[in-house]
């Protein structure tokens, strides 16, 4: 028997959807930016110091500097992006184009609370947090993490807040730093996101991405993995189970792990399950955002062209047609037809190397009967 919210101590803390590229994730973030009286949603933050600031440990921009000035996030270390998501407790209007987030570190030292304006809006690129409303963010695990299993100590600017050197850390937060969240999860199978990804790093669309080759480490299931058993670990999330209804003590969240495929097939399902775990209640309007657009433009825009198809969108519907699963040799086949026989081998490679972390976390997934 289900336990209702009521029977349940609910976390209030701000709601971390750790994911993969290529998750579906973007849609699913799109369905809580509906929420504007209840919820502010912040996209994808930690890239800002994981691939451009002075603490960067992604190798994609690494020795390039002038593409780091441009970005407008050179100067964005973990903490300046800690300190922005946590700012939704006061009232503070940030721009979200990239020549100025350069300035969120002295924005975010200067915080003035304002009681009187207490909605979050987007006019001329500025993005202003209500201190009322939940926070739902959604990031790449691998933004926290150093890639290719590297040896992860605590990021310098975030220092401040550790115990000690935190050796067991797979990431570059503080231990106290993650006990902030309530963290989920969202997956996809490989087969699915990492030929979509490979895709963002080849012309055309790679004048628009700025992604201009494809980077296997970049596929993110390890690093989804290793976020995932230390948080469990550590009972940052768990011992109970999404979906299983059991009465959670005070402090403690659900494992709550989405599968794409799922919330494609029954997105009100999904949804509903999903937000019984975090505390949100349901409503089918969720799965509607015709009015949405300039927000989502705001909100993506740093990304440029990994949202195309979430932008375009005006709502998330179920599948008409059931996914098949095609053999190893039709992938194969499709993917050497669309990119070329080396491509269609460094794809294959990166999907089965990264199968056996899907299959783990699928283990955790919600159970929500297709429709």
């Amino acid at each position: 028997m289900l336990c209702s919210l009521s029977e349940r101590i609910m976390s209030t803390r701000p709601i971390f959807v750790a994911t993969h590229p290529r998750s579906c994730s973007t849609a699913f973030e799109r369905v809580f930016m509906t929420r504007k009286k209840d919820v502010n949603t912040v996209h994808e933050p930690f890239g800002d110091a994981f691939y451009w600031g002075p603490e960067r440990w992604s190798e994609r921009f690494m020795n390039d500097n002038s593409a780091r000035e441009q970005s407008g996030y050179s100067k964005s270390t973990y903490k300046d992006v800690f300190d922005y998501i946590m700012s939704h407790d006061k009232d503070v209007s940030i721009t979200s184009s990239r020549r100025n987030r350069s300035l969120l570190p002295c924005i975010l030292r200067n915080l003035v609370t304002d009681k009187r304006s207490r909605r979050m809006d987007v006019q001329d690129g500025v993005t202003r947090m209500d201190p009322g409303k939940r926070l739902f963010l959604k990031d790449m695990a691998y933004h926290l993490l150093p890639p290719d299993q590297k040896q992860a100590h605590i990021a310098p600017s975030m220092k401040h807040a550790a115990n000690g050197a935190e050796v067991d850390n797979p990431t570059m937060l503080p231990k106290e730093t993650l006990k902030k969240f309530h963290f989920t999860f969202l997956i996809r199978h490989p087969r699915r996101s990492v030929p979509s990804y490979y895709r963002c790093t080849i012309p055309p669309l790679d004048k628009v991405t700025g992604f201009y080759h494809f980077m296997p480490n970049e596929s993110g299931y390890d690093e989804l993995r290793r976020l995932f058993d230390y948080l469990r670990e550590n009972k940052i999330v768990g011992p109970a189970k999404a979906g299983e209804g059991k009465p959670t003590e005070e402090g403690e969240v659900t494992v709550t792990v989405v599968d794409a495929d799922d919330l494609l097939d029954n997105p009100a399902g999904v949804i509903e399950a999903f937000c019984n775990e975090v505390g949100l209640s349901f409503t089918p309007e969720m799965l509607s955002w015709e009015n949405e657009s300039e927000e989502a433009k705001g909100q993506f825009e740093k990304w440029s062209g990994f949202h195309n198809d979430a932008l375009g969108s005006s709502s998330l519907k179920p599948r008409t047609k059931a996914q098949q699963t095609p053999t190893p040799e039709a992938e194969n086949e499709e993917w050497q037809a669309k990119y070329g026989e080396e491509a269609a081998k460094v794809i294959r490679d990166t999907v089965d190397a990264n199968v056996a972390d899907y299959e783990y976390l699928k283990k955790f997934a919600l159970k929500v009967p297709p429709l």
